[in-house]
């Protein structure tokens, strides 16, 4: 969940830095001939736009992870806990056919991990000191699979691209709305005026929620694809073991119906609209989708 998060955070800092320096610059305004939209430059400028943001942020995301999350990452193993995850790491990424990753440690109570690098062969693989006191060692190899299956699948990657073709067309359409707030409604002849920065602010804001779901839709999709690949480098049984582990910390059972667990709030809301802009699935589907 940790890399999604800041991922989608820097990526959003950079699209409004670039969208800033555009409508400063005057390029925002790539106009118009005989009161037209010229879709072809238009369309270049959004990819330029949106691309940059998602490859910014895919580029910067192991430095952004490290100093985000305070990861010690082992140079060295100080201890037999330190050998034991850089041998089990270096073991599930020969087996997946990548590259020896980093490998880190975060402090926080909280049973976590993450995985995330612009290359497969060059990626960053994490895990909290919650997940490791909290744990089984069995569990936690189960976990550290799921991790490197994700960097075997080039997850990170993929996401970026998705996100760069969804900001592509956020930004495209929007310019597009507010071409037609400012020229057809407010009949705006010289220039763009008011009505069509406010306007396709608005619009870029409310395109983004879309695009947002679009991602989340993707991520709940590669969990289920990392679990797989967790359950083949270790077993079916210990990646579901992990999952339960992990259910059992984030989502108690006598949590009544309505309150709200660590990984979201439970009952009728999370399975409908909110589900909807979560990263991972429901605990108990991804266990359902392995036990199947």
């Amino acid at each position: 969940m940790m890399r999604i998060l800041l991922f989608l955070a820097t990526n959003a800092a950079v699209l409004v830095v670039i969208s800033v320096v555009f409508r400063l610059l005057g390029i925002d305004g790539l106009l118009l001939e005989s009161g037209g939209i010229d879709m072809g430059s238009l369309l270049i400028m959004a990819a330029v736009i949106g691309f940059s943001g998602s490859l910014i942020s895919l580029f910067l995301s192991k430095t952004l992870a490290k100093r985000g999350m305070g990861v010690h990452v082992i140079e060295q193993p100080s201890n037999q806990l330190e050998q034991w995850l850089m041998e089990t790491v270096a073991r599930q990424a020969e087996q997946a056919g990548i590259g020896m990753p980093e490998v880190g440690i975060f402090d926080t109570p909280d049973p976590n991990a993450f995985a995330t690098g612009w290359n497969r062969n060059e990626a960053l693989v994490a895990v909290s000191t919650g997940l490791l006191r909290n744990m089984r060692e069995d569990e936690v190899e189960a976990v550290i699979g799921h991790e490197i299956s994700h960097v075997a699948n080039g997850d990170m990657v993929t996401l970026a691209l998705i996100q760069g073709v969804v900001n592509t067309f956020v930004v495209f359409l929007s310019r597009i709305v507010g071409h037609v707030v400012d020229r057809v409604i407010l009949k705006n002849e010289q220039g763009y005026g008011v009505g069509y920065f406010v306007s396709s602010i608005v619009a870029e804001l409310m395109l983004s929620v879309l695009a947002t779901m679009i991602v989340m839709w993707f991520s709940r999709y590669r969990e289920y694809r990392a679990d797989a690949g967790g359950a083949s480098l270790t077993s079916r049984q210990q990646m579901a073991s992990a999952l339960r582990a992990l259910q059992r910390v984030h989502e108690p059972q006598d949590l009544p119906s309505g309150e709200f667990a660590a990984f979201g709030v439970s009952g009728q809301v999370s399975e409908g609209f909110m589900a909807l802009f979560r990263s991972h699935p429901p605990l108990e589907k991804r266990i359902a989708a392995l036990e199947s």
